[in-house]
C-alpha cells in the first residue's frame, strides 16, 4: 500500500482527503514551512505515527536542487511539476524580500496554470508577494505581516491587503502573516477535508492550546512605528523593553541621549502625548495581549506591567481602553 493511502473495511485503497502541494521560495521563511506542513502529518494518522494517511504533500519544483530558506537550511523539493489538479491547494512559502527572483519562471507558469484548473492557492508568509507579482491576486484581499504591509502597498497600489488578521481565505486564494499563523491556517484546512478531531490531534502534539481563526488579530504592531523620528522609536523600543514599568523616564531620556525636558518636547510634537503617557499606553498593549493569549490571572498579568495590585491595574486599563480587564477578555473569547 503505497503511504499516502488507507483501506477501507472492505479492503479497497482510498486515497488522502487532503492532497497540499508546497513551492518554496528562494530564503523561505523555514518556520513558517514546517509548521504547515508538520500540521499536516501530525492531522494524518493517529499517535503520531507520521504515516500519510489522511494527507498527503509534496515539495514541488522546476528542480530537484536544493532550496536554501532564510536560516541557511536547504530542503529538495520531492516532485516535479505535475498536474496541479492532483492537489487541493497550491502552498507558496516566501521568505526575504530582498531576493530579486525567488522563483523562477517555469514556477510561475505552473501557478498560473493552477490558477487556470482552478486550484486554490496559498501564499504563506511572503509568499503573497509572488502570487501578487504573476498576476494571481487581482480581485483577492492578501493577509500580510504588519512588518511587510508597507512594501506590499508600494509593490502592488491596486490590490487589496490586511495587516490585522493572522491570516485570511478570500475564495480561491489563502494568505498567512507567517510564523505560527501558518499552523492555524494548516489546521483550519485539516478541519475541512479530514476532521475535527484531527486537527485536535494535530495542535496537541504540537503544544498549541487551540486553533485561532480568521478573526483573531495579529500581535499588534509596535507603536513606534508610525513615527519618522529615531530617537522617539528608540525610546519606545526600550520601553517594550522595560514593559514592568522600571525605567524612569529620565533614564529613558540619557538611554537615548536626551534631557528628560528635551524628551518630553519631542514626543509631544511627534506623538502628541508625553513619553509617560506612551509608556503607560505600551504597558497597557502589552497586558491587553497577554489578557487575549492567556489564561492567566489579573494579578499575574498586573505584576508583568509594573502594577502592584489588580485594583490599580483594572482602573488604568478602563481609563485606558474603556472596558475592564475581565470585560476584554470575555470579549474576545465570544468571537472565538
Amino acid at each position: 500500500m503505497r503511504p499516502e493511502q488507507h483501506r477501507q473495511a472492505d479492503g479497497a485503497a482510498k486515497p488522502a482527503q487532503l492532497k497540499v502541494g508546497f513551492v518554496l521560495a528562494r530564503s523561505f521563511t523555514l518556520s513558517a514551512f514546517a509548521l504547515f506542513i508538520d500540521t499536516l502529518r501530525l492531522a494524518s494518522d493517529e499517535q503520531d505515527r507520521s504515516g500519510r494517511v489522511l494527507a498527503d504533500w509534496q515539495v514541488i519544483g522546476s528542480t530537484r536542487h536544493l532550496i536554501n530558506s532564510s536560516c541557511g537550511v536547504q530542503v529538495a523539493p520531492t516532485s516535479d511539476f505535475v498536474d496541479p489538479s492532483n492537489f487541493n491547494y497550491i502552498v507558496v512559502v516566501g521568505g526575504l524580500l530582498t531576493v530579486e527572483n525567488p522563483v523562477d519562471q517555469q514556477t510561475i507558469t505552473f501557478l498560473r496554470q493552477a490558477d487556470a484548473k482552478k486550484v486554490p492557492l496559498i501564499g504563506v508568509c511572503t509568499g503573497s508577494f509572488i502570487l501578487a507579482a504573476a498576476g494571481l491576486m487581482k480581485r483577492h484581499e492578501s493577509c500580510v505581516s504588519w512588518l511587510h504591509y508597507k512594501e506590499f502597498r508600494e509593490r502592488f497600489p491596486d490590490l487589496g491587503v490586511r495587516s490585522d488578521r493572522l491570516f485570511n481565505l478570500d475564495r480561491q486564494r489563502g494568505s498567512c502573516a507567517g510564523g505560527s499563523s501558518a499552523a492555524d491556517m494548516a489546521a483550519l484546512l485539516v478541519r475541512k477535508y479530514i476532521s475535527r478531531d484531527a486537527e485536535r490531534n494535530a495542535l496537541e502534539v504540537l503544544q498549541i492550546e487551540k486553533a485561532r481563526t480568521t478573526a483573531d488579530i495579529q500581535p499588534r504592531r509596535p507603536l513606534y512605528d508610525d513615527y519618522d523620528d529615531a530617537r522617539v522609536k528608540a525610546a519606545m523600543i526600550t520601553m517594550e523593553q522595560f514593559v514592568d514599568g522600571s525605567i524612569s523616564i529620565q533614564k529613558l531620556a540619557a538611554m537615548v541621549g536626551l534631557s528628560r525636558r528635551q524628551l518630553e518636547r519631542i514626543f509631544l510634537d511627534k506623538t502628541g502625548m508625553s513619553p509617560a503617557k506612551a509608556y503607560n499606553r505600551v504597558r497597557m498593549e502589552r497586558a491587553k495581549s497577554i489578557l487575549v493569549q492567556s489564561k492567566a490571572p489579573l494579578i499575574e498579568i498586573a505584576l508583568d506591567v509594573g502594577f502592584e495590585n489588580a485594583s490599580q491595574f483594572t482602573r488604568t486599563f478602563k481609563r485606558t481602553f474603556g472596558q475592564t480587564p475581565s470585560q476584554h477578555r470575555a470579549a474576545a473569547s465570544r468571537v472565538h
